[in-house]
């Protein structure tokens, strides 16, 4: 079947499955012969029998799908015992948050203050982690089913995999990087430049999991590509997190200092919670970036989420909640093997202390997973639709009890004089302490505490059902804004009432980013502990922490050791990114950063990109690199290019041609001796060959016609001391012609005399000489084969008795002699009188 069948196959399928009923009647299908079979329908090709028509097993068609994508089915996904959160490390798509600021880190991961329209309630505050959030739109991914549908044929794919797709599917990144920066020059672009790298990323990201999910199972190459696939994630994942932090932090720096004296100003005047956490975002840079980063990991963990957020439903109805368990009560008949809930309150199994149904038991534990990983993701609004659509509403309003209240009423009346609604929930305090307890309540499955436990702040039950290092991160963040904040309404409000007190362990530890980051180091977990030592994740806490010195100290010992090209690729353009902000580095520690990247590029051979990364190098240094990548250039057309490259870079042209010219020419001469032989001429070397063809390096620029014939004096004096004349006359021959009168007028020009000074007479006198030399040699090897080897030899006499015709023939032969002899003579006087001048 071609892939194209196939794919068309595969949409007719769905169409066919949503056209019928959901019974458990399988298909028949029966052969067609028609010519034009391809031109029909799916649904023309299946024969069924009157009862199969109604009754179509919606199972049968999404295990066809399967079969013809290649992927596992929903319920296999699903219903596999799996870890503790089966959605994770899977393809996913990315999905838009609102740009809208969330400044309430007291919320559950994902809530915001921002309307159901998009639009923020605290537009009019000017919160300055609006506007960065605001800025930041991830790309938008595919999900696995729009890969399938895409135009990835299997051919394409074979093709794509002749190669290992961990080098072909990637070398474009070095130059989209490159050309990218290069259309953000200019300071006031550098976060354009920032979110560029980040799509170029996702793109990147993209096309390798459609490369993974159309592979066929047990192709080891793809091994390779699932490492690049998450080495270039970590990447997109970091530079995410640089926007975010580093535009709030460029922007904070460039407030006026008297931006910072409304809390002042306030005093004195009653605020609501909402306008104390909203002047706390305002006015402390721990907690805004803190949330940032707690953002960041959201949005992350909502990618991940997204190819799988809607599974939960294939397993419960749409209203009802345990219907396994109401099933059974319903039916005093049905006998279980332990005995269940009388009732069917929400309170009942912990009440009565007995189970649900098991079918529902399993449900109930599947729903929690979704539900935190919807907090996990940011996505409160989603687990509340969740609830809902599970028969859980009682469960989605115990996620509502976070917004913060707030009563503009206290300000001023809306128009004649009417009250406005008030927002949020005045008891918030109250709910926070019975999620404090909640979470705390053994009775309850570990993901319903962790549940709670995010909206309280109670650490040791949220790292229950942490997993990875980006888990853990999220927690120990959010459990630090939430006590900043808990803290700030309890000592700003000017509210009448007296809050409920949190338990004294709320208060015991104040986390700060250092011990966070120290506190997962020493995790129990060894996961954590382990993914905690990988550079992406070190890069990513030395940037949460501002400690870049660190950083740059850190990548400076990596470049030492064996690494991706990709993360060398991305460090160095770290190192330029904060020479454009003006932050301050280790300057020599950045230079062997650029310089690992440079000699990553030669490797490579990427041609096009080495001139502009050599140019952010010290001058010393761009003369040393660009020398040894152009040693390795042998084609004239590629050395023109080079040379365009580096003149369009600004680099030291001159300098740098001469060095490479010196490099070669010094290649080979350590430990050799003359040869003692009496022959005159010595075999011309491929290491030779170097030697000659490295001139052509100082011909192409008329002002560097005297480096090249001072070159071509050193090359050739060593030649003729290893009596290699051939090798010495092909490098005078590389020297142009003209190359003395152009020497002339170029000095000429430049001092208005004609005389030269006294180093570059040298040269030229030495050059002229050497040339004198070649061409006695050259004459006077003329000379010694003309009078050795081309003398005429006399014929030989005919014998006593010889007839007539001999005799004439010895005679015409006699003539002939003679008359070539002559020549000879001649020519031998001619090469005599050359050799002697």
């Amino acid at each position: 079947m071609s892939q194209d069948t196939t794919d068309s196959t595969i949409k007719e399928i769905w169409k066919f499955s949503e056209r019928h009923g959901l019974r458990d009647e399988k298909p028949q299908i029966q052969p067609t012969t028609s010519a034009k079979g391809d031109d029909k329908s799916f649904g023309d090709t299946l024969t069924r029998t009157k009862e199969s028509q109604v009754n179509l097993n919606i199972h049968k068609s999404l295990r066809l799908l399967d079969e013809a994508v290649g992927v596992r089915s929903p319920s296999q996904i699903l219903r596999t015992t799996a870890a503790k959160t089966p959605f994770r490390n899977v393809s996913y798509k990315t999905q838009y948050i609102s740009p809208a600021s969330k400044l309430d880190t007291t919320r559950s991961p994902g809530m915001s203050f921002s309307t159901p329209g998009g639009r923020s309630r605290l537009a009019n505050a000017d919160v300055s982690m609006a506007s960065v959030l605001a800025d930041v739109t991830m790309p938008v991914r595919l999900d696995q089913t729009s890969f399938m549908m895409e135009d990835v044929t299997t051919t394409n794919i074979d093709l794509l995999l002749e190669e290992d797709p961990n080098i072909g599917g990637s070398t474009g990144l070095y130059g989209d990087f490159f050309q990218v920066m290069k259309d953000h020059q200019s300071e006031h672009q550098i976060f354009d430049l920032v979110s560029s790298y980040s799509t170029l990323c996702h793109e990147q990201v993209d096309l390798l999991k459609k490369l993974i999910n159309r592979a066929a199972p047990g192709q080891t190459k793809f091994a390779k590509t699932v490492d690049l696939l998450n080495l270039i994630e970590q990447e997109c994942f970091t530079w995410q997190l640089v926007y975010l932090l580093y535009q709030d932090r460029l922007e904070k720096e460039a407030k006026n200092e008297s931006d910072h004296l409304m809390d002042v100003d306030q005093m004195g005047r009653f605020r609501t919670e909402k306008q104390i956490v909203q002047n706390l975002y305002e006015t402390d840079d721990l907690v805004r970036q803190s949330q940032l980063v707690i953002d960041w990991l959201e949005r992350i963990e909502a990618e991940r989420l997204e190819s799988f957020s809607r599974k939960v439903e294939f397993f419960q109805d749409k209203s009802v909640s345990w219907e396994n368990t109401l099933h059974q009560l319903q039916n005093p008949n049905i006998t279980s093997s332990r005995a269940i809930v009388t009732q069917l309150d929400p309170d009942a199994p912990s009440r009565q202390k007995r189970p649900l149904a098991d079918l529902d038991h399993e449900d109930e534990i599947r729903l929690l997973k979704y539900l935190f990983a919807y907090i996990r993701a940011g996505q409160l609004e989603e687990a509340q639709r969740l609830c809902v659509q599970c028969g859980q509403a009682w469960r989605a309003a115990t996620l509502e009890g976070w917004k913060l209240h707030h009563d503009t009423n206290y300000d001023s009346l809306g128009p004649g004089g009417s009250v406005q609604p008030v927002e949020g929930n005045a008891y918030r305090d109250v709910w926070r302490l019975m999620c404090w307890k909640m979470s705390k309540e053994e009775a309850l499955h570990p993901y319903e505490r962790a549940m709670y436990a995010a909206f309280s702040g109670n650490l040791d039950q949220l790292l229950q059902v942490c997993e990875t290092w980006q888990d853990y991160i999220w927690a120990h963040f959010k459990v630090l804004v939430d006590t900043r904040v808990e803290q700030e309404i309890r000592v700003k409000s000017t509210g009448h009432r007296t809050f409920e007190q949190m338990p004294s362990e709320y208060w015991d530890k104040i986390w700060t980013p250092s011990s966070i980051f120290m506190n997962i180091q020493a995790s129990s977990n060894e996961t954590v502990r382990r993914e905690a030592t990988e550079k992406y994740h070190i890069i990513q806490k030395f940037i949460i922490l501002g400690e870049i010195e660190a950083l740059i100290e850190e990548m400076y010992i990596w470049v030492k050791q064996s690494l991706p090209n990709h993360l060398i690729r991305f460090m160095a353009h770290v190192v330029l990114f904060m020479r454009t902000i003006g932050h301050s580095c280790k300057e020599e520690l950045c230079v062997v950063i650029l310089e690992a990247y440079v000699a990553t590029l030669i490797e490579l051979k990427q041609m096009d990109l080495v001139a502009a990364y050599t140019a952010h190098l010290p001058q010393d240094h761009q003369i040393e690199w660009y020398a040894r990548f152009l040693e390795g250039i042998h084609e004239r057309e590629q050395k023109e290019k080079s040379l365009q490259l580096a003149e369009e870079a600004g680099l030291d042209i001159p300098s740098i041609t001469k060095l490479v010219v010196e490099n070669i020419r010094n290649k080979g001469l350590t430990g050799f001796s003359l040869d003692s032989e009496p022959n005159l001429e010595a075999v011309t070397t491929p290491e030779d060959r170097q030697k000659i063809e490295a001139i052509e390096w100082l011909v192409y620029d008329p002002t560097q016609r005297i480096e090249a014939v001072r070159q071509a004096n050193a090359v050739m004096r060593t030649f003729l001391g290893l009596k290699k004349h051939a090798a010495a006359r092909d490098v005078a021959d590389k020297i142009p012609p003209n190359s003395i009168e152009i020497i002339q007028r170029i000095w000429t020009a430049k001092s208005g005399t004609i005389e030269l000074p006294p180093t570059e007479a040298n040269i030229v006198r030495e050059y002229l000489c050497i040339q004198a030399f070649l061409d006695g040699q050259d004459s006077f090897s003329d000379w010694f084969n003309h009078y050795h080897h081309s003398k005429p030899t006399p014929p030989q006499m005919p014998a006593s008795g010889a007839k007539f015709t001999e005799k004439v023939v010895h005679e015409h032969q006699e003539k002939q002699y003679k008359a070539e002899l002559h020549r000879w003579k001649h020519t031998l006087q001619i090469q005599t009188k050359v050799c002697l001048h």
